[in-house]
């Protein structure tokens, strides 16, 4: 695994090291259950904060990128698995609601497909 963290750069260091495993591991670059080091060794090794790559390991496994397993260590998760999961509950939970208020599928749908072309542009 390789990091560079850009002292110039406008995005703050946890955000630096986020992205850039973030990146390796959708890539392929990390393979699934590649096995990261520890926070302490990775800040120690680019010379950040522990707080710093611990707040960007929080968020990479908030995102499913990682999973922590205890003294085990932290790995690469599998991305599909983690995303697929947290997608199909979000789904979950939008159809709850939009039964509550009373709105068909039609209408259900056209909302999912609105906020979707907002959100990529389509």
């Amino acid at each position: 695994m390789s990091l560079k963290i850009r002292i110039d750069d406008s995005a703050p260091p946890y955000e630096q090291v986020r992205a850039q495993i973030s990146e390796q591991a959708r890539s392929g670059v990390l393979p699934v259950g590649y096995r990261l080091p520890t926070v302490r060794g990775l800040a120690e090794s680019l010379g950040l904060a522990v707080n710093t790559v611990a707040k960007a390991y929080r968020a990479l496994e908030s995102d499913g990128v990682i999973e922590t397993c205890g003294r085990n260590g932290t790995f690469v998760a599998a991305a599909g698995s983690a995303a697929e999961r947290e997608a199909s509950s979000a789904a979950q939970a939008y159809v709850e609601r939009v039964r509550r208020l009373g709105l068909g599928e039609p209408e259900a749908l056209a909302a999912v497909r609105d906020a979707l072309r907002a959100a990529y542009g389509e």
